[in-house]
Order: C-alpha cells, then sequence, then structure tokens
C-alpha cells in the first residue's frame, strides 16, 4: 500500500510539473477597470487615449501575474527552440470605450517584456503611452552594453500595424552609441552613429529606404528581438 501510495505521489508530482501555464481570456467588457483584471493578477501599468479616432478615451493595460511560474519564451526567433524561464507572465490589453465601458480589443501575452529580461538593469519595461492615435512600448536593459527598444503601434482595418519603432545601442562608459530610427509608414530608417553623449555633436547620420514585405501587426510579431527587418538588424 505504501508502494502504490508513493507511485501516485510521484505521478501527481510529474503531472503538475508537466502542466503547462494557462493565460486567462481577458473579459470582453466591463465599466469598471478593476473588473478587467483577473484574480491572481495585478496592473502593472496603463494609458488612456483616443486610439481608433472616435474621439474616446480607450484603455491599453499591462497585467503581470502574481507568482513565478515557467514559461516558454523565444529569442532570435520562433523558429528556433524555445527556452523554459521562472518568471512572472505579462499580458498586453487594448480597450475601446464604448457605450460608457470598455470592450476587449486585443490580448497579447507574449510581446511585452518580462521583469527578469532587461539584464543587470532590471526590470526592462519602462512605459506605455498613447500619443496621436498610437500606442508606444518602452523597453530598456543591458549591463555594460545598453539598449533602448520603443514599438508604436496603430489601429488600421482591425488589427495593430507595427508603424514605427526606435533600436538605440550604446555603452554606458564610452558612451558609444548607434541608433536606429524605423519608420514604416514612409518605409525609411535613419541609422545615427556616434556618441549618447554628444547626441547633436560629431554623430554621422545615414538614411536609407527600408525594404520589407507585409507590415508587422502586434499579433505576428511576436516579442521584441524576434524580427530581422534587414541583415543583421533585429528588433
Amino acid at each position: 500500500m505504501r508502494w502504490l501510495i508513493f507511485f501516485l505521489l510521484l505521478t501527481f508530482s510529474e503531472l503538475s510539473r508537466a502542466q503547462k501555464f494557462v493565460f486567462p481570456k481577458l473579459a470582453n467588457q466591463s465599466k469598471e477597470v478593476s473588473r478587467l483584471i483577473p484574480k491572481q493578477w495585478k496592473l502593472l501599468d496603463s494609458a488612456q487615449g483616443d486610439l481608433n479616432q472616435d474621439k474616446q478615451q480607450d484603455l491599453v493595460l499591462i497585467l503581470e501575474h502574481l507568482t513565478a511560474v515557467d514559461e516558454d519564451r523565444a529569442y532570435g526567433n520562433y523558429e528556433v527552440e524555445l527556452i523554459t524561464e521562472t518568471q512572472k507572465p505579462r499580458i498586453l490589453a487594448v480597450y475601446f470605450k464604448k457605450n460608457g465601458g470598455y470592450q476587449l480589443a486585443t490580448q497579447n501575452n507574449d510581446f511585452v517584456l518580462r521583469s527578469e529580461e532587461g539584464g543587470k538593469m532590471g526590470d526592462p519595461l519602462k512605459n506605455i503611452r498613447i500619443d496621436s492615435n498610437k500606442f508606444t512600448l518602452s523597453f530598456e536593459g543591458g549591463n555594460d552594453w545598453r539598449w533602448k527598444l520603443n514599438y508604436q503601434f496603430a489601429y488600421d482595418k482591425k488589427q495593430w500595424n507595427l508603424v514605427a519603432a526606435n533600436n538605440v545601442y550604446y555603452h554606458k562608459d564610452s558612451g558609444e552609441m548607434v541608433d536606429k530610427q524605423y519608420d514604416f509608414v514612409d518605409r525609411t530608417i535613419k541609422t545615427v552613429v556616434g556618441s549618447i553623449f554628444n547626441r547633436n555633436i560629431l554623430n554621422s547620420v545615414d538614411e536609407d529606404i527600408l525594404v520589407f514585405g507585409s507590415p508587422r501587426t502586434l499579433m505576428d510579431f511576436k516579442k521584441p528581438w524576434t524580427w530581422e527587418v534587414t541583415k543583421d538588424n533585429y528588433l
């Protein structure tokens, strides 16, 4: 009997470890923001502004799970092997203001970097903001060599297109810097090389045509660093 109990406990333990974390389906609509946050989750950041040009104050939320779990994350692209990490999952949610309440426009479980993905600088999530009918996510991280990432998304034809991005890579001591500014509407890329301490002095600036296929959307652009926009240029 003791062997049977031990076997059942061992089996249950293995099954528990094998179970994948399941993200909740967020509430489709509510008049209260607090009711949009599932149990075991907390509100990490938010922004309000008009995103679909109806002059209503829409809402973008970033939620974080209260406890760390084993989560599969990709680095480079989603065709390579996933890396399992123990961290707190995050959700990006966009709600349109409608009929005095909020209606879910999109939910993304992958794109927002987690608190452990910023290197020595700590949590890479800096802020989320809404300007000119677009929302922007900002991240920052690294060690001696540091990086800043900004992604701007706009709502068009029922999808969230990446319209602009900025990728800054610099050394914290020497100030050596490469700043790439992407415009996916005008299809241009500006590259600034120089010093982060003298942003407008002795920096070289190169502008070129940005060649890519279909616009990237929030849903197919899984997470930062997974899109090779041009040769050896990742976002």
